[in-house]
Parts: structure tokens; sequence; C-alpha cells
């Protein structure tokens, strides 16, 4: 039991590095959307990242609707740190493929 701890120990620090890297791209996108005048929050490509993940979920044999509920916190969190940068207040881009 003590190896499968570990290893599981092993898994969560790769999985906080990952986040730390998908948070490093979170602050490249907030810092090229600034200028461009995009907002935080592009819904074509929340609902793109989502069907991503709930696809890779099905490959992976895990529930998708578990993986989407999870997602979409981990991207309402993303989004809550572009806007830290951006502020609430920016309008919704009238392209969504600027």
């Amino acid at each position: 039991m003590a190896h499968i701890r570990a290893e599981i120990d092993r898994v969560d620090r790769e999985l906080v590095r990952l986040f730390a890297e998908r948070t490093a791209y979170i602050d490249r996108a907030a810092a090229i959307k600034g200028p461009m005048r995009l907002p935080a929050r592009i819904p074509s490509r929340v609902e793109e990242v989502v069907a991503n993940v709930r696809a890779e979920a099905a490959v992976h044999g895990l529930p998708p609707d578990l993986i989407e509920k999870l997602w979409r916190r981990l991207i309402d969190w993303s989004i809550a740190r572009e806007e830290g940068v951006l502020g609430p207040e920016w309008p919704e881009s009238t392209s969504e493929e600027r």
C-alpha cells in the first residue's frame, strides 16, 4: 500500500506541475488579449476546451461529465485570473475570431 500511495503522491506532484504550466499559458494569453481588446471569456473557446477534455476523458475510460465539471471550474478560475490582468469590465468581443 505504501508504494501505491507514493505513486499517487508522485502523480499529484506532476498534476500540480502541469497546472502551473497551464497557468503560465493563461498568463501569456492574458498578455496577448489586452492589446487586442479581447475579453477573458470567449464562449466558443470555452466550449471547445470542454469538448476536447470530454473526448480525452472518454478515450481514457473516465466519466466525461465529471471531467467536464472539473474543467469548467478550472476554466472559471483561469478566466478570473485573466480578468485580474484585463479587468472584469472588458466588453464582449464583437468577433470571437480576432
